[in-house]
């Protein structure tokens, strides 16, 4: 069968031919010419093989058929009706799917609070979170596996845009019985001299001690790798020796295993947690929504990318235009 036959407007005008019982004035409401709307009508008869139709000189009358064809041309436009209404949430970007890889500073310090909100104020969109190095992130955004990436600086960027997420701050993390326990603040060279319990060399912040080692030109004593923070607590906790995390995701696990923090006076240590798109144009409307609830700058981006509205007339204009 050649779906094609059956098109919306067609089968709309059909309708208003037998609300009104006039192909004219089906013709009017649906913004045809009357030699137009006529072919049509009979161009749906002859595809179905039927008349629905009985022409008379004050007007139309359906037949059998033509009541079938009527109630069935009611449906399919109410369904579309529907389906235009599902589907202009997607376009408004009220409902959608948005892929979000971040690193695990971000998702244990800020991401669940900001989700949280954003998901309040937009609960048809769902969100999909993985949990990755802040290498792979960038390269899941630049690939298109993933919509927003955040990640944390100096890490390696191209092909993307890059946005201003949050600031967090890095700490050492110690037993309270820890000859360092007595400090309250120190530079990371005076703790050199003591082994490291560390996460793997592919996270960013694994990266960024080794290079302030380099820096320093001092060794890194690494005593243990594990993969998580609270690994890095646990490990520290039983004397394995003294880890660097950000301050916010290392507080509850100092208060509940009673370690101690001590703050590096190092500059290095404050760390900016940054958003990653491919590009701020044509986004996705639920992208878009969400990148701009979760960095201003993005925001601003994005704003400037949108195409101009114009500026409606004054009355003035109008006139001026007119003349």
């Amino acid at each position: 069968m050649n779906y094609a036959r059956f098109d919306l407007v067609t089968l709309k005008l059909f309708i208003e031919i037998a609300r009104s019982g006039s192909i004219t004035r089906g013709a009017q409401q649906s913004n045809l010419a009357v030699a137009s709307a006529s072919k049509r009508v009979s161009d749906l008869e002859a595809h179905l093989g039927t008349r629905l139709l009985y022409r008379h000189a004050n007007g139309v009358t359906l037949t059998e058929a033509g009541h079938a064809c009527f109630q069935h041309s009611l449906g399919i436009l109410q369904e579309v009706d529907k389906m235009s209404g599902a589907l202009s949430d997607y376009a408004a970007g009220t409902r959608g799917h948005v892929r979000i890889w971040a690193n695990t500073s971000a998702i244990t310090q800020f991401l669940p609070d900001d989700l949280s909100r954003f998901r309040r104020d937009h609960p048809g969109i769902r969100i999909s979170l993985e949990e990755r190095n802040s290498g792979d992130v960038v390269a899941a955004v630049r690939e298109n596996r993933a919509d927003v990436g955040i990640f944390a600086d100096r890490t390696a960027v191209a092909d993307i845009e890059v946005f201003k997420y949050r600031q967090d701050q890095l700490v050492l993390i110690v037993a309270k019985d820890h000859p360092l326990a007595i400090h309250d603040s120190l530079p990371l060279a005076d703790a050199l001299d003591y082994e490291f319990v560390s996460l793997s060399e592919a996270t960013s912040l694994a990266e960024r001690l080794h290079a302030e080692c380099r820096r320093l030109e001092k060794p890194l004593k690494l005593s243990i790798q594990v993969r998580s923070f609270d690994a890095v607590c646990r490990m520290v906790m039983v004397g394995l020796g003294i880890g660097l995390l950000p301050y916010l995701a290392a507080e509850p696990h100092v208060r509940s295993m009673g370690l101690k923090l001590i703050t590096l006076d190092d500059e290095w240590a404050e760390r900016t947690l940054l958003l990653a798109l491919r590009s701020t144009v044509a986004l996705a409307a639920p992208v878009r929504l969400l990148a701009a609830s979760l960095s201003a700058d993005a925001a601003a981006a994005i704003h400037r990318s949108l195409p101009a509205v114009p500026a409606p007339m004054q009355i003035g204009e109008v006139r001026s235009r007119s003349a």
